[in-house]
């Protein structure tokens, strides 16, 4: 069990990351503090904790395995890039020798489209395309999510608020929570210019309305 958010971000930034990122997907790393202070509030509202967890376009797996050194019950990697799948799978190799813990019992690697995933979960965490390529990539994400649980982390650009606070409201959800972080992206692609560039990202927690 990790004791403390710092202790998490810093096994999390040892974790690789995608090698040959596709822009039509927008394949972007995760920043292991942000990832690692959303979870931790996530762990103290009691979203992780003995919880089955969805992570809807998991990547190589940051989010997931940042659940699962909270005391996750099961993790379910959703990922439709094979290449993503097999850096994530090396990357538990590295989190149980690490941490000298047994998790593949815990994690379930799943190939495919989110569409095809409809396993009911107690919390979905994801960070999905922003929908800077590929329009309404995000809407899709938050969609499938309704879907499947009753509590929902999703990172969004904060520009999109209206929009993502609207499809919430639409679909039966409130947004209890609201995180802001400037998430820094480095340069992946050739149209960057600058080393690191950094975005307004917020992170939504929504929560089902009973």
């Amino acid at each position: 069990m990790i004791s403390s958010k710092s202790s998490l971000a810093v096994l999390l930034s040892k974790l690789r990351v995608f090698e040959a990122p596709k822009l039509k997907s927008e394949q972007y790393t995760t920043d292991s503090e942000i990832a690692a202070a959303v979870l931790w509030q996530a762990y103290y509202l009691r979203d992780i904790e003995n919880k089955i967890i969805a992570d809807l376009g998991s990547g190589t797996g940051i989010l997931s395995f940042g659940a699962l050194l909270l005391g996750a019950k099961k993790v379910f990697f959703v990922e439709n890039d094979r290449n993503s799948v097999k850096i994530t799978k090396e990357n538990l190799v590295f989190i149980e020798k690490e941490t000298k813990t047994k998790l593949s019992e815990k994690a379930i690697f799943l190939n495919q489209d989110i569409n095809n995933f409809d396993d009911k979960v107690d919390t979905v965490i994801q960070n999905p395309p922003f929908g800077t390529k590929q329009e309404h990539a995000d809407k899709v994400f938050l969609e499938k999510a309704f879907l499947l649980t009753n509590v929902i982390y999703s990172f969004h650009k904060i520009e999109t608020m209206g929009f993502v606070n609207s499809i919430s409201k639409d679909n039966g959800f409130e947004v209890t929570h609201l995180w802001k972080f400037d998430f820094p992206i480095k340069s992946t692609y050739s149209f960057h210019r600058k080393r690191i560039q950094r975005i307004k990202v917020g992170c939504w927690r929504m929560e089902k309305i009973k």
